[in-house]
């Protein structure tokens, strides 16, 4: 019980600081090509943050790894996550072209996974978009 609240704890102060510290476009609003993109993240964001809370409430993410981490699957599937992880990452490394901006987010992508990069997606929404436009 106090890992996952500690855990939790953890991610709520990083999604405040990452807020306070972030500089640059709006929050909620965006205000370049593609503007309804923004607030869908940030949709997709709060509503995958409570389904993870539910989760967390019925059942224990450590023993749920452990009893499927047998299955050839659940580590397929886990592989797939970090790669896509290791990709997200290379992506903030080329938006912000900083190892130290890349280094504080990737611990919260290593334990959060989606969690943060959402969270960093929602928050450089217009500047990632318009790197494609």
């Amino acid at each position: 019980m106090l890992k996952r609240n500690a855990l939790w704890l953890f991610y709520a102060v990083f999604f405040v600081l990452a807020i306070v510290f972030h500089k640059g476009e709006n929050l909620f609003i965006s205000e370049g090509a593609y503007a309804l993109g923004k607030p869908l993240v940030w949709l997709v964001l709060f509503g995958f943050l409570g389904y993870s809370l539910y989760c967390t409430s019925k059942e224990n993410f450590f023993k749920t790894i452990k009893r499927t981490w047998p299955f050839l699957w659940s580590r397929q599937i886990g592989l797939d996550l970090y790669i896509g992880l290791g990709l997200t990452m290379f992506v903030i490394y080329l938006n912000e072209g900083s190892l130290v901006v890349l280094a504080l987010w990737f611990l919260p992508i290593l334990v959060f996974a989606n969690l943060a990069t959402l969270l960093y997606l929602a928050l450089n929404y217009d500047q990632i978009v318009s790197h494609f436009l």
